[in-house]
């Protein structure tokens, strides 16, 4: 049977699938418009739908509840499985693959039943790794209008520092990249084999699977739109990730990037908003109510020092991510991994193993869909 698979896209979604297929056995080939490159030197707006370089990278427990949308409970136990690889991969790579393990800290104003069903039954309902805990009231944020808080075990990543790492090791073993811009999954089997740089197959044909890891899906789905968030990255570092839910529906948050990367002051979501440029007036917000809800981070200074605004389209899905696989006539098996919006990182590698699952299903016969 032919076991050569394309990935298409290399952001968080396509980069942890071509990692996971090729030590499952596969031989991959990467097709994608952009790669990862230094943060840095990342263009804003030319980079702007490459949405890996501008997520806040970090993972943050949602518990799931019959109250709330029936997919969070299969994205719970994505989160859970991406926590064991993260964890896996820090330990064995704490200097190069741009994670950091710390606490992370939960303000809500206006709890709803899935916090308090939390506070009930206690993290072992969830299955939480690490430690977790409920916070008193004394160590709410001293405005007063906080009335339920968490403290638990995350992680949080370098945005870049991480998915060139993922390249790296994909690439040290034997893994092949093409760059190329692609408009429908199923452009890749009619691509030459020299171009993707794999070999056709006697008895089978050329390519196993194709995976849709585009972000946005390549394909028609009406369920599928855009996420606008801006955030503001300062150079001060922060010791915890926060994030606040406020009552209004707003939200208050900061992730660190470690590895000098400073921390992400956040932020907005703001469906089918497409504007590419940041507000000043919006980061001055941003700055305003973290430093108010979280002082400890400016160190006794007076404000943060602003590095770049950044504004990012998080590719998002009504109804969640699609996972599953589809065969595609006149072309080929597609295995469909989009639609994640800001939760591509902290789902990452539970989305990896339920594709591997399913090009495996494809490949001796079965079902393919999570």
């Amino acid at each position: 049977m032919p076991r050569q698979v394309v990935v298409v896209g290399a952001g968080v979604i396509g980069l942890s699938c071509a990692r996971l297929l090729q030590q499952t056995g596969y031989v991959v080939t990467i097709v994608a418009r952009d790669f990862p490159a230094p943060f840095e030197t990342t263009d804003p707006i030319a980079k702007i739908n490459y949405a890996s370089p501008w997520g806040g990278a970090h993972n943050r427990w949602v518990p799931p509840h019959p109250s709330l949308p029936a997919h969070l409970t299969r994205d719970h136990a994505l989160s859970l499985r991406t926590y064991t690889h993260m964890k896996r991969l820090h330990t064995a790579h704490p200097y190069t693959a741009g994670i950091t393990f710390m606490k992370g800290i939960e303000y809500v104003e206006r709890p709803g039943p899935e916090y308090l069903a939390l506070a009930k039954d206690g993290p072992d309902a969830l299955r939480l790794p690490g430690s977790f805990r409920l916070l008193d009231s004394s160590e709410f944020p001293r405005d007063g209008r906080v009335t339920w808080g968490c403290e638990y075990d995350t992680w949080c990543v370098n945005p870049m520092v991480y998915c060139s790492f993922l390249l790296r090791q994909f690439v040290h073993r034997g893994g092949k990249v093409v760059t190329r811009e692609v408009r429908r999954p199923e452009e890749i089997f009619s691509l030459d084999a020299e171009l993707l740089r794999v070999s056709p197959n006697e008895g089978g044909g050329m390519i196993a699977a194709v995976v849709n890891a585009s972000g946005t899906g390549l394909v028609p789905d009406p369920n599928m739109t855009i996420t606008r968030g801006q955030t503001c990255l300062v150079a001060e570092d922060c010791d915890a990730t926060v994030t606040r839910q406020n009552a209004d529906g707003s939200w208050t948050f900061c992730v660190p990037r470690g590895f000098d990367g400073g921390t992400v002051i956040g932020g907005t979501k703001e469906l089918n908003n497409w504007d590419v440029k940041p507000s000043a007036k919006v980061r001055e917000e941003l700055l305003r109510k973290f430093t108010e809800m979280y002082p400890k981070i400016l160190g006794g200074q007076k404000q943060l020092t602003v590095l770049r605004d950044i504004v990012g389209r998080r590719p998002t899905r009504n109804g969640g991510p699609r996972i599953e696989g589809e065969l595609v006539p006149g072309a080929g098996f597609v295995m469909h991994a989009y639609g994640l919006g800001g939760r591509g990182y902290e789902l990452s590698w539970g989305v990896a193993e339920a594709v591997v699952e399913g090009v495996e299903r494809h490949v001796t016969g079965g079902e393919a869909k999570l």
